[in-house]
C-alpha cells in the first residue's frame, strides 16, 4: 500500500485530492494547518482505516515516511492570501524547502500545486508554459505570486541538484464542491450573492476573462501527473482553455440559480489580470488529459452544493 502525503490536504482541492486517494487504496497522510481548511471537508473520511489527519504548518519541518507528496498548502484566493501575506509568502518557500527536504530524505516523488498566478497580467494569449510571465513583484497579490513562482525555482533546483523526481503542475481557475463561500473567488462569490438575492459584483467592465475547470476534471490531472514518467517534470497547465467573461459567468449563474440579483459594477483591483486562459497541448500530448465537464454541468453542481451545506 503506497503511503501519500498531501499537506493543505483540508482544504478545497486537497480533500477532493484525499477523496480520490483514500477510495485508491492508497494510505493517505492529510496535513493541514486549518487556516483556510476545514475538518468539514474530510469529515466523510474519518475512520477510515487508510486515512490519517495531522495538524500541522509546513513552515516547519515533518518528519514522516511516505512514498509521494502531494504538496498543496498555500492559501488560494486573494481575500486569504492577502490576510497575512507574510505567512502567505512563507507557506509557499519555506514550505516548499521543507517538503523538498522531506522529499530527498525518504526519495519521494513529489508534485507542487503551482498555479497560473505565475504568469501574472499575461501579454501573451493564452498562456503557455514557455512563457514567464508579467508579475508585479511589489503589488499586493505578490505574496502569493512570487511564493509561488519561487516555489517552481526550488523544485527545479532541487531537480538539477539533487536529482529529485518533481512534478509541477500549473493551475487555473478551478470551481466546486467545498469552496470556501467567503473566498472572494468569482464563482463562490457570485453564487452566493445569487442565492442570497444580492447584488452580483463584477469589477472593472466585466469583460475580463477567466477559464473555469470543475474539480474532479483538475484531480483526474493530479492523478495523472504524479504517476507520469519521470522525465515528464512539468511545469505543465492545467485548467479549461474554454473562456468565459465575467458578465456571462454572472448571467449563466443568475439563470442556473433563479435569482432576481442585479449586476453592479465596482472597480477593478490592482493587478488583476484582464485575461486568463490556459494552453493545454503539453497536458493533452504528454498526460492524455484534458477537462470533461462543461462550464453549466459543474456549476449546477457547485450551486446544489452552497445550497445544501451552507443553507442557501
Amino acid at each position: 500500500m503506497e503511503k501519500i502525503l498531501v499537506t493543505g490536504g483540508a482544504g478545497f482541492l486537497g480533500s477532493h485530492l484525499c477523496d480520490r486517494l483514500v477510495n485508491s487504496g492508497a494510505d493517505v497522510l492529510c496535513v493541514d494547518n486549518f487556516f483556510t481548511g476545514s475538518k468539514s471537508n474530510l469529515a466523510h473520511l474519518i475512520g477510515k482505516p487508510n486515512f490519517e489527519l495531522m495538524r500541522h504548518d509546513v513552515t516547519f519541518p515533518l518528519y514522516v515516511e511516505v512514498d509521494k507528496i502531494f504538496n498543496l498548502a498555500c492559501p488560494a484566493s486573494p481575500v486569504h492570501y492577502q490576510h497575512d501575506p507574510v505567512q502567505t509568502t512563507k507557506t509557499s518557500v519555506q514550505g516548499a524547502i521543507n517538503m523538498l527536504g522531506l522529499a530527498k530524505r525518504v526519495k519521494a516523488r513529489i508534485l507542487q500545486a503551482s498555479t497560473s498566478e505565475v504568469y501574472g497580467d499575461p501579454e501573451i494569449h493564452p498562456q503557455t508554459e514557455d512563457y514567464w510571465g508579467r508579475v508585479n513583484p511589489i503589488g499586493i497579490r505578490s505574496c502569493y505570486d512570487e511564493g509561488k513562482r519561487c516555489a517552481e525555482t526550488l523544485f527545479f533546483d532541487y531537480w538539477r541538484q539533487h536529482k529529485l523526481r518533481i512534478k509541477v503542475i500549473r493551475i487555473f481557475n478551478t470551481y466546486g464542491p467545498r469552496m470556501h463561500p467567503n473566498d472572494g473567488r468569482v464563482v463562490s462569490n457570485f453564487i452566493v450573492q445569487a442565492l442570497q438575492n444580492k447584488d452580483i459584483t463584477l469589477y472593472g467592465d466585466g469583460r475580463q476573462t477567466r477559464s473555469f475547470c470543475y474539480v474532479d476534471d483538475l484531480i483526474d490531472g493530479f492523478m495523472s501527473m504524479m504517476d507520469s514518467p519521470d522525465h515528464i517534470t512539468g511545469p505543465i497547465n492545467m485548467g479549461n482553455p474554454g473562456e468565459f467573461s465575467m458578465i456571462e459567468l454572472a448571467e449563466l449563474t443568475l439563470r442556473l440559480t433563479g435569482s432576481k440579483s442585479k449586476i453592479v459594477f465596482l472597480p477593478l483591483p490592482q493587478d488583476d489580470p484582464r485575461r486568463r486562459q490556459p494552453d493545454i497541448d503539453e497536458a493533452k500530448e504528454k498526460l492524455h488529459w484534458w477537462p470533461k465537464v462543461q462550464l453549466e454541468d459543474g456549476l449546477k453542481e457547485t450551486i446544489a452544493y452552497f445550497r445544501s451545506a451552507h443553507d442557501l
